[in-house]
Parts: C-alpha cells; structure tokens; sequence
C-alpha cells in the first residue's frame, strides 16, 4: 500500500514540476518576496506606497523594484491584475486564483504556527 501512495506522489510530484502553469507558479514563489507580495494584495496592499508602509510598519524591507518585479510576475500567472493610477503609476488587485494560493499559504503556515 506505500508504494502505490509514493507511486501516486511521484507522479503528483513529476505533474507540479512539468506542467508549464503549475512549474511557472512554483518557480514564481521560489523568488524573494514573492510569497510577501501575495499577502500583500490578500490585505489590499496592492500600491506600491500602502505596501511600502505595510512592511516598514513590521520592520520588514522590500525595494520598489523587487515589489515591482514580483506583482508583474504574479499578473503574468493570473493571480492579480493590475489598474492604471496614471500613465506611470499601476496598482495591483488579488484575482480568485491568487486568493486561493494566498488563502492555502496561510494554511500552510498555520500548521507551523500551532
């Protein structure tokens, strides 16, 4: 019966790593920051400014062009979206699907919590 579950996990395992969708999403959360940039849009941090805040007020550092760099990444998947402020100003919305892995992250975070 264990070998078929590793059977079965392998397969799970050898899917996540070559599907081009579910492989961009993880090489996406394996950069720095990505996981801060998508609990900063699941608590409507999506602007730059409101971000920027957000982080100093917990002591935590994250350079415009890192949060920049990631929010394109994670519009690019179809976890946000962005919506023009001005010509050169964007903010970025959280979409079902980037809840979702937002939503499951903290879940996961929570096992390590309790």
């Amino acid at each position: 019966m264990v070998v078929m579950k590793k059977i079965g996990e392998e397969e799970k395992i050898k899917h996540i790593l070559t599907d081009p969708k579910l492989s961009a999403i993880k090489t996406m959360l394996e950069k720095d920051h990505a996981i801060d940039c998508l609990f900063l849009l699941h608590v409507n941090r999506g602007k730059w400014k409101a971000a920027k805040d957000f982080m100093r007020e917990n002591n935590l550092t994250l350079s415009d062009g890192t949060f920049r760099s990631r929010m394109i990444e994670i519009e690019q998947l179809g976890l946000a979206k962005s919506e023009r402020i001005d010509p050169l100003k964007k903010y970025y919305v959280i979409t079902d699907l980037g809840e979702k892995v937002a939503k499951l992250l903290l879940e996961f975070f929570d096992e390590f919590s309790a």
